[in-house]
């Protein structure tokens, strides 16, 4: 087994790079450091939860369908990131004062969440938990979380 200690960074493509920290900078994050966006390599910005997000330029293409949450067709790959909240509601509340939109939201099992997108249409699921432990008891197959 893989001696894993934490995730180290996730890495998200931005088409617009003060959208993308305005966004970003809503939920918490800060520029570190410059690692030459405009020749494809990050950005570095920090949380103080200690997850660390690089931004990447030079896009290509323009934004089209969230593999999690648009498309019928559904392909290997990451979808989202979710993000462990003290409030699924103060976050709420604070998204609709800036704008933003809550394109999905879902209950089950002690968990309440909510879904933004970043101004990319990347996926950002904001998790709180409501109740007892989701994963203090093992689950068979036949087992559904809705």
């Amino acid at each position: 087994m893989l001696d894993i200690v934490k995730i180290d960074h996730v890495g998200i493509r931005v088409s617009d790079r003060d959208e993308a920290l305005k966004f970003y900078g809503l939920l918490g994050y800060e520029l570190m450091a410059d690692g030459g966006f405009d020749h494809g390599h990050p950005l570095i910005l920090q949380h103080s939860c200690g997850i660390v997000l690089n931004l990447l330029g030079q896009v290509s293409a323009k934004a089209g369908e969230n593999v999690l949450m648009d498309a019928d067709d559904k392909y290997p790959g990451y979808t989202h990131m979710a993000l462990h909240v003290s409030s699924v509601e103060a976050a709420e509340k604070m998204f609709e004062e800036n704008g933003v939109s809550i394109t999905g939201r879902h209950q089950f099992k002690g968990i309440t969440t909510i879904f933004v997108r970043d101004p990319d249409r990347n996926v950002v699921e904001i998790v709180e938990h409501t109740g007892p432990d989701f994963f203090s008891e093992k689950v068979d197959q036949e087992t559904r979380l809705a």
